[in-house]
């Protein structure tokens, strides 16, 4: 699907939104790892960039603003990166072993009572995000 840069970035942070917090996730798929980090990302950088700016101001005075400004547009990148990261990962298509699993799992929640209506034809790393987002709501956490 062709996306522009706006959806691209709406469609990352849709994903990392998606994906259960739950650390087990980290032994099955690497994915996990990659969301925490863009949560941390999008959570803290922006208040990293805003304390590099004002201390630079406050030690160097009005001389280091160009230099402050470029450190807080580098810093503040980041987590616009990382959203774009996710949104390209969430729109590829699963590998054939996952999406296997993934067809498996939506049949057997399905089976067991639930009424869940995913792309089951080429499904992509969004709808396993949906999918493990379904099926660990109703699960407490140990």
């Amino acid at each position: 699907m062709e996306l522009n840069l706006l959806d691209i970035i709406k469609l990352g942070r849709k994903y990392i939104k998606l994906w259960p917090e739950r650390p087990e996730l980290a032994q099955y798929f690497q994915d996990y790892r990659s969301v925490q980090i863009a949560r941390y990302a999008c959570k803290f950088l922006p208040a990293v960039a805003m304390f590099v700016f004002i201390m630079q101001l406050y030690f160097g005075g009005y001389v280091l603003l160009p230099q402050a400004v470029v450190y807080t547009l580098f810093i503040l990148s980041m987590p616009v990166q990382a959203l774009v990261v996710s949104g390209i990962k969430a729109d590829k298509f699963l590998p054939p072993a996952l999406a296997s699993w993934y067809k498996e799992g939506v049949a057997k929640f399905n089976q067991g009572g639930g009424d869940i209506k995913l792309s089951v034809n080429k499904p992509r790393y969004i709808d396993l995000a949906q999918l493990l987002n379904i099926t660990y709501r109703s699960m407490p956490i140990k």
